[in-house]
């Protein structure tokens, strides 16, 4: 008699469970959605912007959001992570954009995002490292044109390691941030820094060791450069990418936190 309620119960949830299923089956994919750290650091108190496409000669066409008001703002050249210019970098230009800046969110792909990472890889052997800095100087000259009063690079895992080419490259900028990209550790190199660096890691990170931040972060001292250098212990590579999946949202949120008031700092005082 007392295993009757509980057989009850157990079909009860049986069936629950499968209509659920095909209750989510039947829900348009659109309507199933994903929470991308863009999502998340989205902020619902940002000024009014305007956006555009921007083509360049070669025929590549970058992204551009800046506030819809009229005004002296700094400027950002935004550099994506190795699946190219995505829908989620489009999202932190927008969102850079809405907290009083000119973002250009480049495309060192040409048009092309990978959906895997034999496409990332082959998209982003297409282009020599001068080749990229070619087209990051360019997104600086554009910002400077459009009126950006000063102009840093931000970028995220191959976006970040690019944004250090670009602040080594002699092209002169007013701040750089780096999220876990390739590092130099040369003082020669680095000594073409004369401006402040921000860098954003992880602790568990398998490509940018933390011997190495640590490295960096010693010569930029001992050369004099203002930096701010942090390390999240808990987190590995790519965690704070625009597309990636919010396992980290912690870390992601503080790191954005981290770089709006270095980027305030750095440009708008």
């Amino acid at each position: 008699m007392r295993s009757v309620p509980i057989i009850i119960i157990v079909l009860i949830l049986v069936v629950g469970g499968i209509w659920f299923l095909v209750d989510r089956l039947d829900t348009p994919a659109e309507e199933i959605k994903e929470v991308n750290n863009s999502d998340m650091l989205e902020s619902a108190n940002r000024l009014a912007i305007m956006e555009r496409d921007v083509n360049f000669e070669d025929g590549r066409k970058e992204f551009f959001a800046e506030p819809l008001d009229v005004g002296a703002y700094p400027g950002v050249v935004m550099i994506h992570e190795w699946w190219g210019l995505t829908k989620e970098v489009k999202d932190m230009a927008r969102e850079l954009a809405g907290q009083g800046y000119k973002v250009l969110a480049v495309d060192l792909y040409n048009g092309k995002v990978a959906t895997s990472t034999a496409d990332a890889q082959k998209y982003r052997a297409a282009r020599t490292p001068e080749e990229t800095t070619k087209v990051l100087r360019e997104a600086v000259a554009f910002l400077k044109a459009e009126g950006a009063i000063k102009v840093a690079s931000l970028g995220w895992c191959y976006g970040g390691g690019k944004s250090l080419e670009l602040a080594l490259s002699g092209e002169p900028l007013d701040a750089t941030v780096i999220y876990y990209g390739q590092l130099s550790t040369d003082p020669e190199k680095l000594s073409a820094l004369k401006w402040p660096v921000l860098g954003i890691f992880g602790g568990k990170d398998q490509s940018i060791s933390t011997s190495t931040v640590r490295e960096f972060d010693a010569a930029l001292d001992r050369l004099g450069i203002e930096n701010e250098i942090y390390v999240y212990p808990e987190v590995g590579h790519a965690f704070a990418n625009p597309s990636g999946m919010n396992y980290a949202p912690a870390e992601t949120k503080d790191a954005w936190a981290k770089t709006l008031t270095f980027l305030e700092q750095s440009l708008k005082r």
